[in-house]
């Protein structure tokens, strides 16, 4: 694991940023890969087989990220929606990866059976940047509530307005890394004024249910099926995982609407966010789109069984 730095190089300790430490935080990000060659051109390779649509457009100064949807072209309105997000840390790549590979391998397997809404790569600049906040400094995946401070969940909640409580299933797939821990819990502590608590990362697959609406036979169905592909994390010694209690194997609770969460972005019965540990020498990059791609196709399963 990456060493923890001791105090972080931008602000002073106990004191929230400003306007001015936002913006030597934004200078100090550097575009390590590109959106439209990694992205873009596989959403475009999909769109004969499916309706492809831009649902926003992103401006952070001269850049410009088109926010992309990939919808079921034979829409029927008398069947459940599935929704599908990543890429709302766009840093965690096997979410947007994993997400475009259900669609490519998996999606048509589903066409006469639910309508599939499918957002791979909600925070492009993200992405790019391999940042888990936007250009603002701002985490997406706390800002999904009315008058999102973020463009990028605001966008996503406008796509999702007019299907919200016909959702069946909503799965939001993300990763832990070991930057989680060097870098960006450092920074969002230094962000906020607080000090930082060292913690560890777990090795492996887990899920993060709703503790307002917990669905655990759900979970247990996503993480056998996801077991075939990769390893679940064990709880550490204290039984937790990420500092939660684990409720069941390689699952824990979190409130998803009292924090802002993408996964609380529609009324659907049945959600779940994943995090899988690419940083595992027992997991490869291939693996860690496999197991999103799996978990996506358990959880439909199983919703379908059980609407």
């Amino acid at each position: 694991m990456n060493t923890t730095p001791e105090a972080y190089p931008i602000g002073t300790p106990g004191t929230p940023w400003g306007d001015a430490e936002r913006s030597e935080w934004l200078s100090r990000q550097a575009r390590q890969r590109s959106y439209e060659s990694e992205v873009l051109s596989k959403i475009e390779q999909l769109r004969p087989r499916f309706e492809v649509e831009e649902y926003g457009l992103l401006e952070y100064g001269a850049d410009k990220y088109p926010l992309m949807a990939i919808r079921s072209r034979d829409w029927n309105d008398d069947l459940p929606v599935v929704l599908v997000t990543g890429g709302v840390h766009g840093y965690e790549t096997s979410g947007v990866h994993g997400a475009l590979q259900f669609v490519d391998q998996h999606a048509a397997e589903y066409a006469d059976r639910v309508n599939l809404l499918v957002a791979p790569c909600v925070s492009p600049w993200g992405y790019e940047h391999i940042q888990r906040w936007n250009a603002q400094a701002i985490d997406p995946n706390r800002s999904f509530y009315e008058n999102s401070p973020a463009q990028e969940s605001a966008a996503l909640m406008r796509l999702v307005a007019p299907v919200r409580d016909r959702v069946l299933m909503h799965i939001d797939l993300h990763e832990t890394t070991d930057t989680d821990e060097s870098e960006f819990r450092p920074a969002l502590a230094a962000r906020d004024g607080k000090p930082f608590t060292p913690g560890g990362i777990p090795d492996g697959f887990y899920l993060v249910d709703d503790s307002e609406n917990p669905q655990p036979e759900f979970q247990q169905t996503v993480i056998a099926a996801v077991e075939k592909v990769t390893h679940i994390a064990p709880a550490d010694a204290d039984g937790n995982l990420i500092g939660s209690p684990a409720v069941a194997r390689g699952v824990i609770q979190y409130p998803l609407k009292q924090l802002g969460l993408c996964a609380s972005v529609t009324n659907a019965p049945y959600k779940t966010t994943t995090e899988v540990y690419p940083d595992s020498p027992r997991a490869t990059p291939e693996q860690c789109n496999a197991a999103q791609a799996a978990a996506v196709c358990a959880a439909i399963d199983y919703a379908l069984a059980h609407r």
